[in-house]
């Protein structure tokens, strides 16, 4: 299934599209035959999106989709889920880019390092996804791209344009702006954008808290206030391009620094995270079809330590203890791939692709220490991270009406890690008020002694067809094998310490995790189907998309030591699952009116996940959920009223101790007025401050002494709640 998000108009497209991209054009084949194909796309000050007025974090243009729910996290890195998969099971590709999160939180995922309002266009693929943009994932693959370079027309001088924007949130003082630029002759193009964000800890619904306590720097939080959840953000982009005929180059510049990202759901916070990226790419149509080559180089200087809301549980004289924690990440990937056009009805796609990742992951001793000393304590030495991939897809026009689509693809993975120690390499064991932190240098031995050179050989296979019956009908199918090697974190983390485990944590659940260096890859066998019913026109459609997925060997956990009612500390380890359900999406138009048009549309995601070992549920799985939303439009505005509905959270996973939370609905109200160089955007999110807490949120740590394994500043079991009421404004103007 693929789903596709930018800022032009609706469209439908076909299975043949031209594409044109900075005025070339070449023809698009494999990538639209999918589960459905939908493409959306605006001109930035004539469509309204909520979404980017609503949110800093790109992850959130996605909550719309179907199939789609997203890991709460900080303010700007929700991890995105697709039926139930989530995180590095889920591919995501940034302008082309495979990055990876470089922190044992993953607090610096892909998808933060671009601005919403720096988005062009998305595209989600789900379930079934062609092996020429799939690859070590199992639900899907999401394909983020900025701007496309733009050109001066022939003949008409040069192209000089600009956009600025800005916008305020009331409920937690967000605000922030953004700016782009760009000079076009009709062969060179250079475009600059650059945005900033920043907000303070948000407010629940109402009062979650009967107690109160205090984090570092002596700050008292409101009962009522959500510790650990304020952010900042810069991220600046310079692109260039050159073309000749039908051929394009193009580089990318992008650099990220964000001082702070608080968590409210892990027991650290991200206190500074630098990234700079170079992408370079090639594009040209010849006789016999099209040509893509990219090049691109990341590096990542990750920090974290206790952010304002959260401290110790000890001091060192007058001075409260941090632990510092830093992490370097540098990821170095080329690619290649062509379209060959065999005939009219037979398109053939080529491609293979390389990525090298280097991971450092140590945390400093801290002088004065009773236990985070005297050596540096090595979570990951020299971990690296090799992948080498071919695949071929054969798309088949066999009639009008049915074309079919097969794929297959390779990949080795190669991982590595260099041996590692403790704070200390003393025999005995070490305890700090009441935490263990075990014997390290017996876990360092066992680790250091392991094999840690480990080579997966994956192969994914995907087939899919789309049957058009008629005017009224289309059915879409598929069936995949698709294979995800262990990540890093997975593989190499080592120490049995509580307190060391949980800081080994991606999914925010207050529980700690150990790797396993024997860990095998997951292999996921899917089948899906789509039956669209829809107007000849498709002012009204209605979609129902069924799915099974069976993983064997799932990379799940089990508790060291059992434990109930309590955060706990897990391992990874191979086990099975199935996962399966069903989304639905429609709209239709309601009335057109001297009022203006009014449209309804709707959407309804079920997903249930179990893993087949032990019966247990699968961790923060979305209960069913939907919404509705009433649009209206009138000359130059765009309203939505939105109904947020989502069922009680009662399967959880027992291994993980996860929380349960109720059900509850929202309502949002949004607006836009357009004039032809300006626009303004108004929102109320949570119009009646509905206080609800949110089912993939993970558990509240998000003030106080965190890091002791029982220690939660208002006891275990409370979930991190949404947000309340909050009135946006956005506004844009065009230069």
């Amino acid at each position: 299934m693929q789903f596709i998000y930018s800022k032009k108009h609706l469209i439908i497209s076909s299975i043949l599209t031209p594409c044109i991209l900075g005025g070339l054009t070449y023809t698009a084949y494999a990538e639209e035959l999918v589960l459905p194909s939908i493409e959306v796309t605006a001109e930035k000050i004539a469509d309204i999106n909520p979404s980017a007025l609503n949110t800093s974090d790109s992850a959130s243009l996605l909550a719309d989709e179907p199939g789609v729910s997203l890991y709460r996290a900080g303010g700007v890195s929700s991890l995105p889920a697709i039926h139930g998969l989530a995180d590095d099971r889920v591919r995501v590709k940034l302008d082309g880019m495979d990055l990876i999160a470089s922190c044992p939180n993953h607090m610096n995922p892909p998808l933060s390092y671009i601005d919403p309002t720096n988005i062009d266009n998305i595209k989600v693929y789900a379930g079934i996804t062609p092996v020429s943009v799939g690859g070590d994932s199992l639900g899907g693959t999401i394909i983020v791209n900025s701007a496309k370079p733009e050109f001066a027309a022939a003949g008409a001088g040069n192209l000089v344009k600009g956009q600025i924007g800005s916008f305020y949130r009331s409920n937690n003082n967000a605000q922030g702006a953004n700016i782009s630029a760009t000079f076009a002759t009709e062969t060179f193009s250079a475009n600059y954008s650059g945005s900033t964000s920043k907000a303070d800890n948000y407010e629940a619904g109402k009062n979650f808290k009967t107690t109160n306590v205090t984090g570092r720097t002596g700050h008292t939080l409101a009962l009522d206030e959500v510790g650990s959840t304020a952010y900042e953000t810069r991220n600046q982009t310079l692109g260039l391009a050159f073309k000749s005929g039908n051929h394009l180059v193009e580089a990318k510049f992008g650099y990220q620094n964000m001082p702070e990202q608080l968590y409210p759901n892990q027991r650290m916070d991200l206190l500074d995270n630098e990234q700079k990226r170079i992408n370079l790419r090639y594009l040209g149509e010849y006789d016999w079809g099209a040509l893509e080559a990219r090049a691109y180089n990341e590096t990542v200087d990750h920090y974290m330590d206790f952010g304002p809301d959260k401290k110790f549980l000890y001091t060192v004289g007058n001075t409260t203890q941090g632990m510092p924690m830093n992490t370097k990440g540098k990821t170095t990937g080329v690619s290649v791939k062509g379209d060959v056009k065999l005939s009219e009805q037979d398109v053939l796609r080529l491609g293979t692709e390389y990525q090298h990742y280097a991971l450092q992951d140590w945390w400093p001793a801290v002088v004065g220490s009773m236990g985070m000393g005297p050596n540096d304590f090595i979570n990951i030495n020299d971990g690296e991270r090799e992948r080498s991939a071919v695949f071929a897809e054969w798309e088949k026009r066999i009639t009008a009406d049915f074309t079919t689509l097969a794929g297959l693809r390779y990949e080795q993975v190669k991982t590595s890690a260099g041996m590692v120690h403790g704070y200390n390499s003393s025999t005995a064991p070490i305890v700090i008020s009441g935490m263990d932190m075990m014997n390290q240098k017996r876990d360092a031995v066992a680790f250091n002694n392991s094999d840690r050179n480990k080579t997966d050989n994956n192969w994914d296979v995907t087939a899919m067809g789309r049957y058009v019956a008629n005017p009224n009908t289309d059915l879409e199918f598929g069936v995949a094998r698709k294979v995800r090697s262990p990540n890093l974190y997975e593989r190499y983390t080592w120490s049995t310490a509580d307190m060391m485990t949980i800081m080994n944590n991606t999914v925010g659940d207050g529980n700690g995790y150990l790797g396993d260096v024997n860990l095998k890859s997951e292999k996921a066998y899917t089948v899906s189907t789509t039956l669209d019913w829809h107007a000849a026109n498709r002012d009204w459609e209605l979609k129902a998309t069924p799915y099974y997925t069976h993983v064997t060997d799932y990379i799940d956990a089990v508790q060291l030591t059992p434990t109930t009612n309590a955060f706990t500390s897990l391992r990874y380890t191979n086990q099975s699952a199935r996962l399966y359900g069903l989304d639905v999406t429609g709209h239709m138009p309601l009335a057109q009116t001297g009022a203006g048009l009014f449209a309804l549309k709707g959407l309804l995601n079920y997903t249930n996940g179990e893993n087949r070992a032990t019966g247990d549920d699968l961790y923060n799985i979305m209960p069913l959920n939907g919404k509705l939303t009433l649009t209206h439009n009138y000359q130059a505005w765009d309203s939505a009223l939105e109904l947020q509905m989502v069922k009680a959270k009662d399967h959880t996973s027992d291994a993980r101790n996860e929380i349960k939370t109720a059900g509850y609905s929202l309502i949002n109200l949004r607006s836009s007025y357009n004039w032809k160089q300006a626009r303004l955007d108004f929102g109320v999110e949570n119009l009646f401050d509905k206080h609800y807490y949110l089912p993939l949120g993970g558990a509240y740590v998000g003030q106080g002494a965190t890091m002791g394994m029982q220690n939660s500043p208002i006891g275990w079991g409370t979930a991190v709640p949404g947000m309340g009421r909050s009135v946006n404004v956005g506004l844009t103007l065009k230069l």
